[in-house]
């Protein structure tokens, strides 16, 4: 027994092993803990390892908004359905849904660099195979279904690690900074990302958005990015060590716990509700632009691409301007404000008739979503455990892929009555909605600088033991 003691002892006293071994945040804050050192715009991107997870977000960002135009065109072309655009996009959005909280755990319990880069090669895989069936002329309606549900699966597997990373590497005083920039990644795809679809569309198959080839040359540009994406985080210094022992509790009581922990926090669930509704009735507005440009500007390709360009700029300038705005007072009022006039600018879209106004319109919806995202975002993350935060994030994804619940009636108005009027409707809504939950979410109305609010916060250890 005394052996075994020792033995045990000399155990204890090993150094960890080098794969449990993890850099820890940058350290990035001042003295007074909540103020970053380095104030300036770019200050997260300086971060090494976050500048790698940001260009690999870049990579699959511009592969999924280049798919997005390119099957959206081929797709319309095929059908001359808006009903059809909101079914493929649908089954893009299941999946987070269902298969969203799977993403939470393996955030929590597997190295979230491995859960990153399987996630990414697997789209790569997927889109290779897509583009020899799209080039061979044997694509039909229903492929772009599955490679959407697959897409979408793979997307809520790996995106809440992604979210949850973030924070391990840059640390809490950067957060509003780095979010900012993972938004500023999606927004700059908006603008280059249909762009380059469009010109190789254009280049090699005459801006013929019917052509297999064309389209098919785009799937296999797709495939590369999503390549890339995945080789980047290769290396990067941080693993994303769990949060957890995997053996404490099985997967399923994992999930229990995160939406428990989720429902418990007047914050936390507040800010997931506040989300939800820009998603069902300021989203829908993406899925229908081919329609709008099409049906109501008269447009082709190149026309519908400067529409995405010009949402993707009014996104960036939220961007950066949300990048500075760190140490900005009553952020929960600004997320009611921002919210409301994100309605306000998607019903003005259904009035414009001439390119300037539409091209404006769709550049004020693309700003104030870029702030009111970004900033959400954010302020889940910083009130979350971090035993909790890849669990939660995965929550606040499946929330998100409840969207066709409003792409779908929102559709079928455009379809039976018109664009202009669907876009009209979908921003009532959202504004009506958001005055409603200003009277209802006290706390997040009360929010000042977002940052962590500690009575707020469930006991986390207690649910994890």
């Amino acid at each position: 027994m005394v052996r075994a003691r020792r033995e045990s002892r000399a155990l204890s006293s090993q150094p960890p092993a080098a794969e449990d071994l993890e850099p820890g945040p940058e350290p990035a804050a001042s003295e007074e803990g909540l103020i970053p050192a380095d104030k300036s715009i770019f200050a997260s991107l300086k971060i090494r390892d976050y500048a790698l997870l940001w260009s690999g977000l870049v990579g699959s960002a511009f592969a999924m908004n280049m798919q997005l135009v390119a099957q959206g065109w081929l797709v319309y072309e095929m059908t001359l359905s808006a009903l059809n655009l909101a079914w493929v996009t649908l089954s893009f959005m299941v999946p987070q849904v269902a298969f969203a909280l799977v993403g939470g755990v393996l955030a929590d319990r597997l190295r979230k660099r491995q859960v990153i880069l399987y996630g990414q090669a697997l789209n790569g895989v997927a889109t290779l195979f897509m583009a020899v069936v799209v080039m061979t002329g044997n694509v039909t309606f229903w492929d772009f279904i599955w490679v959407g549900f697959l897409n979408g699966t793979l997307l809520a597997l790996s995106m809440p690690a992604r979210t949850a990373f973030i924070p391990e590497i840059v640390g809490e005083p950067l957060m509003f900074n780095a979010m900012a920039f993972s938004t500023g990644a999606w927004n700059l795809s908006r603008i280059l990302g249909p762009a380059a679809a469009g010109f190789l569309i254009a280049v090699f198959a005459g801006g013929d958005t019917t052509s297999h080839f064309g389209v098919g040359l785009v799937y296999f540009v797709l495939s590369v990015l999503y390549i890339v994406s995945s080789v980047t985080v290769l290396f990067m210094r941080h693993t994303g060590k769990p949060s957890r022992r995997r053996a404490a509790t099985g997967p399923v009581r994992d999930v229990i716990d995160g939406i428990d922990y989720a429902r418990r926090s007047p914050i936390v669930g507040g800010l997931i509700l506040l989300s939800i509704v820009p998603f069902l009735f300021g989203m829908p507005i993406n899925t229908l632009m081919p329609a709008f440009n099409t049906d109501v500007m008269q447009g082709g390709p190149d026309d519908l691409g400067l529409l995405m360009t010009a949402m993707g700029v009014g996104a960036i300038l939220g961007s950066l301007l949300l990048a500075k705005m760190g140490a900005l007072r009553h952020k929960g009022i600004w997320l009611f404000l921002t919210c409301f006039l994100w309605g306000g600018t998607v019903a003005a879209c259904g009035a414009p008739d001439t390119a300037f106004w539409a091209m404006a319109a769709v550049g004020a919806v693309g700003f104030m979503s870029a702030v009111n995202m970004s900033m959400n975002r954010t302020i889940v993350t910083l009130q979350v455990s971090p035993v909790m935060r890849g669990r939660v994030m995965s929550i606040d994804m499946m929330s998100h892929g409840l969207m066709p619940l409003g792409i779908l009636p929102i559709s079928y108005i455009a379809q039976a009555v018109s664009v202009q009027v669907a876009f009209v409707v979908s921003g009532v809504l959202l504004s009506l909605i958001t005055v409603g939950l200003w009277f209802w979410l006290r706390e997040v109305r009360a929010i000042d600088q977002g940052f962590v609010v500690r009575s707020d916060r469930p006991a986390a250890q207690a649910a994890e033991s």
